[in-house]
């Protein structure tokens, strides 16, 4: 029976777990603005699932009092999919941070991307390996120094807004963890929004990487005369380097998504005669 929530608040889809992340970790405001969402939404806790892969961002589902799945490095998405694929019917959201979806899982998102099934994706990027303990991540600045480029990071440094929206993603936007009501009002968007939904969170490590004063500098809020159909116009927003926009970068008109597109094969395939068809190879 499916659990009714009439009048929810964020304390509704807490857990008893308590999060474990560093004082002032940023993922601290991006677990608030889920729960908020969350609430917006009235969403039942046992119609949603939340998968996460591995790294200090993806101990998410812990704390949620939804169903959660917590999978291996890199390995959110596979799971993400499969179990929309299986069970339409629920809400399915993948977390986790820059290195679990840019690094080791960057194929998954692609594939991810270009199958737009009914996900939302949230990724919480922190620019550094938090929980290896500072090392650099797809994300660092170019020249960054850290235990693992003690002579600089020789690597450009990945832009997920630019790529994703190269990758025909019909919903991109951008958050910041400080800024939580904001988050949320996103993370509603992109759950209501019928296809593949990509995030990306700025979500400073206080511990390894402080950039909370370099990004209250940078944020932006995206001007509200932007077009949000234009995925040129997105993709210029994209590729500014001075500033950090935030807010939606992009949103197509709902198209097929593949999950429906599957089911409706699965209806189709039990019309289907498959004496008739043999016949004409026979």
């Amino acid at each position: 029976m499916t659990q009714t929530l009439i009048n929810p608040t964020p304390k509704d889809y807490k857990s008893e777990v308590k999060p474990t992340w560093c004082p002032g970790c940023g993922d601290f405001g991006v677990l608030n603005a889920v729960y908020r969402g969350m609430a917006g939404l009235k969403l039942a806790p046992d119609q949603t699932v939340v998968v996460s892969g591995i790294g200090c961002s993806s101990r998410f589902p812990h704390f949620l009092k939804t169903f959660g799945f917590h999978s291996v490095h890199g390995r959110a998405l596979p799971v993400a999919q499969g179990l929309k694929m299986a069970r339409p019917d629920l809400t399915v959201l993948a977390v986790g941070g820059d290195g679990d979806y840019f690094s080791i899982g960057a194929g998954h998102l692609l594939h991810a991307a270009l199958r737009n099934i009914d996900i939302t994706v949230v990724v919480m990027d922190n620019e550094i390996y938090g929980l290896t303990k500072g090392q650099t991540s797809p994300t660092s600045p170019q020249g960054h120094v850290t235990k693992s480029t003690p002579y600089g990071l020789l690597a450009s440094q990945f832009n997920p807004i630019s790529t994703v929206l190269s990758l025909n993603v019909s919903f991109v936007a951008r958050g910041y963890s400080a800024r939580p009501k904001e988050l949320a009002a996103l993370v509603e968007q992109g759950i209501q929004h019928k296809g593949f939904s990509f995030i990306h969170v700025l979500s400073p490590c206080p511990t390894f990487y402080h950039t909370f004063d370099a990004w209250d500098a940078a944020v932006t809020p995206i001007s509200e005369e932007h077009d949000r159909s234009d995925r040129g116009k997105a993709m210029l927003l994209a590729m500014e380097t001075e500033k950090q926009y935030t807010g939606i970068f992009y949103e197509e008109k709902e198209r097929p998504t593949m999950d429906q597109a599957a089911h409706q094969l699965v209806q189709q395939s039990k019309e289907f005669d498959i004496a008739a068809y043999m016949q004409r190879y026979a």
